[in-house]
Order: C-alpha cells, then structure tokens, then sequence
C-alpha cells in the first residue's frame, strides 16, 4: 500500500456518517475501541484502482463515501460489471485470501479499513460484528436476485427508473431520509457506465432518460443532480410497488 492511499483525516466513529448502516453498527464503545485500534482510511481518486481481481487482499473495509464498481474480466478481455458499492457497503470477505473482482473507485472514495487478520479474530470473539455482517451479507443476496430480475426480465426504461431508485434510496437511507414524495440526489455513474452495468446501449441509455425527464418521472440539473418530484412514480416505472418490492 503507499503511503498517499492512506487518507489523512481520522473521524471518529461517533462522527461517521455511515455509522448506523456500516458493519459495526452495533458495536458497543468497547468493541469500537478495539476497532479503532486496527482501522486506518485510504482514499482514492475516480478512475483509480482500488485492488485487481486475483491480488491478496490484506484488508477488509467500508465504503466511507464515493461509489466503486466491481468489474469481472473474461478470457478474452471483455470486461462486465457486476456490481455497485455504495456508502456503508462492506468490501472483501473475512477467510477469503483473494479478491474475487477488480474494485475500481467510480467516484472520489474514501474507506474505511480494518487489518484483515486481527478483524477475522475480532468478528469470532463478538457476535455483534458477525451478527451485522451476516445481515448485510444477506441483503446483498436478496440485492443480487433482485439484480438478476431486472437484467433478465425488465424493459429499458424499466431497468433506467430501477437504477434510479435504488441509488435515491440508499442516498436516503445513509442520509436518513424518508423514501417517498420528493427526493434528491447525485447520480454517480456517467451514462456510459448505466449503459454497462444494466446491459444496454448508450443510446438507449440516453434515449430512456430524456424520455422519463420529458414526462416528468425526474428533474436533471446538468447530468448527474437529480429530481424525483414522486418516488411512488418512479418506483411505478420500476415495476415496483411503494415498498420497493417487486410488483407480482
């Protein structure tokens, strides 16, 4: 690791903004101070490389703030993203010596890291940490099936306003904001990026959300702040109902 990756501001934990949602949302003060102990920050810029599929990963971690994207290299070169990390998602696998994917930082990131080793220990010694990780290992689960519907099943403009949604409501959900009526919030993938990550054409792309703005389903300002005047309506061009679900 070099030594300009590791970030230079140390927030507390008290301080953290991912703090109720991370993996040692309840930690008691014992256990973060064991925590604080083996945790150090590393920052990296958009376009930059977190960790290549295949290297040792000495570390586990949070994502503080910013997005990455996990890539999957093919024989041949082709390259599929294959998932988001979003701020409070947890990065690497405790007992697993290599990373599974390529993680690049989409946008500026900042994470949280914890010494592998001494957090494998530290996460059978208190259930409190094993207890959030296997829940957030299941939601992931419950994410990815989810993420196998829209890909295989769902329209264009469908898989658009889904995007769409689950970013607005994990930008609520860290914020602690309430998911319906108005809502606002940055989108963090180029368009080029959707394109890829939903399996469809820029021009597609393109052509889905100028359609949703042109019928008022969101508000642009530029090509990333976003404007959703009625979730319930996004969630509607989703395919889902007001509870985020998929609609039968």
């Amino acid at each position: 690791m070099a030594p300009d990756d590791i970030h230079p501001v140390s927030p507390s934990c008290s301080d953290c903004p991912i703090r109720h949602r991370a993996v040692c949302a309840r930690c008691d003060a014992q256990e973060l101070a064991i925590l604080e102990e083996i945790k150090y920050y590393r920052s990296f810029e958009a376009g930059q490389m977190v960790i290549w599929s295949g290297d040792k990963m000495d570390f586990v971690a949070s994502v503080v703030s910013g997005i990455a994207t996990l890539t999957q290299t093919m024989e041949d070169g082709r390259t599929q993203m294959v998932g988001l990390l979003l701020p409070s998602d947890f990065v690497g696998r405790p007992g697993r010596e290599f990373a599974p994917y390529n993680i690049s930082a989409t946008t500026n990131l900042m994470m949280c890291c914890f010494r592998k080793k001494p957090f494998e220990d530290l996460m059978f010694r208190t259930p409190h940490i094993a207890q959030r990780l296997l829940e957030m290992t299941l939601d992931e689960l419950d994410s990815a099936r989810e993420w196998m519907l829209l890909l295989g099943r769902k329209t264009a403009r469908e898989k658009i306003a889904s995007l769409l949604a689950i970013v607005a409501q994990r930008d609520a959900a860290v914020k602690l904001r309430v998911t319906r009526g108005r809502m606002v919030f940055d989108l963090p993938l180029t368009r080029e990026a959707m394109a890829d990550y939903l399996g469809l054409t820029l021009e597609t792309v393109s052509r889905q959300i100028s359609a949703l703005r042109r019928e008022g389903v969101i508000e642009l300002e530029g090509k990333r702040h976003v404007t959703v005047p009625d979730f319930d309506r996004l969630l509607n061009e989703a395919g889902d109902d007001s509870d985020g679900g998929i609609l039968a």
